[in-house]
C-alpha cells in the first residue's frame, strides 16, 4: 500500500467517529498531481470528457481537473447501488444521466472508489452502448478484495485494505464527505452486520 498512511487524528466535530486517517490530505494532493500529469500526457491535444460519479467523486474530480493543465469538458452521472448501506446491494440503479452526448468522445469516468466493481461495470457497459470513441477510469481507491469482480480501472490513485472508508467525498449515511482525508470509521459507528 505504498502512499498510505495511518495515523490516529484530532477530534474535531467533523470528525467523530473516525477510527485513523488512511491516506492523509497532503498525501493525496501529492498522488492527484502525479494523475493530472498523467492524463495530461495521454489526452496531449485532444479535450476529454471527464465523467464525475456523484457525489462520491466530486471532491476528487474537483482537484483533479484543476490539477489538469489541458482543455477539458466535464459532465455527472448519479448511480447508486448501496443506500443506507455500507455493503453493495448488487442492484445499480442510474439516478442522473450525463447531459452530454459521448458518441465518438474520449471519454474518462472519474470514480471516487472501486469495491465491488459491480456497479462500475454496470455503468461502463451503459456508456459503452453510446459509442464513445474511447473510454478510461481513473480511480482514487481501489479496495483489496479477493471476491471483487473483474473490472477496467486505468489508473488507480491508491489501493486500501478492504475497510470502510469515509472522507475527501466518501460518506456513511450523508456524513464525513467534507474530511480533508480518507479514513477508516470505527466499526462502533456502523450498523451491527
Amino acid at each position: 500500500m505504498t502512499g498510505v498512511t495511518e495515523r490516529v487524528i484530532t477530534e474535531e466535530p467533523r470528525a467523530r467517529g473516525i477510527a485513523r486517517v488512511l491516506v492523509d490530505e497532503r498525501t493525496l494532493q501529492e498522488r492527484i498531481a502525479a494523475l493530472a500529469r498523467e492524463l495530461d500526457a495521454y489526452y496531449g491535444e485532444d479535450t476529454p470528457l471527464l465523467i464525475g460519479v456523484l457525489n462520491g467523486a466530486v471532491t476528487f474530480m474537483t482537484d483533479l481537473m484543476r490539477a489538469m493543465t489541458i482543455p477539458l469538458n466535464i459532465d455527472f452521472m448519479a448511480v447508486s447501488s448501496y443506500g443506507q448501506s455500507t455493503k453493495t446491494s448488487g442492484v445499480v440503479r442510474i439516478l442522473k444521466d450525463l447531459n452530454e452526448e459521448i458518441e465518438g468522445r474520449r471519454v474518462l469516468v472519474v470514480e471516487d472508489i472501486v469495491d465491488s466493481g459491480l456497479t462500475l461495470n454496470y455503468l461502463l457497459d451503459h456508456l459503452r452502448r453510446r459509442n464513445p470513441a474511447e473510454i478510461r477510469v481513473v480511480a482514487l481507491l481501489k479496495k483489496d478484495k479477493a471476491d471483487a469482480a473483474a473490472v477496467q480501472v486505468d489508473q488507480i490513485g491508491f489501493a486500501i485494505p478492504d475497510e470502510f472508508v469515509v472522507g475527501y467525498g466518501l460518506d456513511y449515511a450523508g456524513a464525513y464527505r467534507n474530511l480533508p482525508y480518507v479514513a477508516v470509521l470505527d466499526e462502533s459507528c456502523l450498523p451491527a452486520a
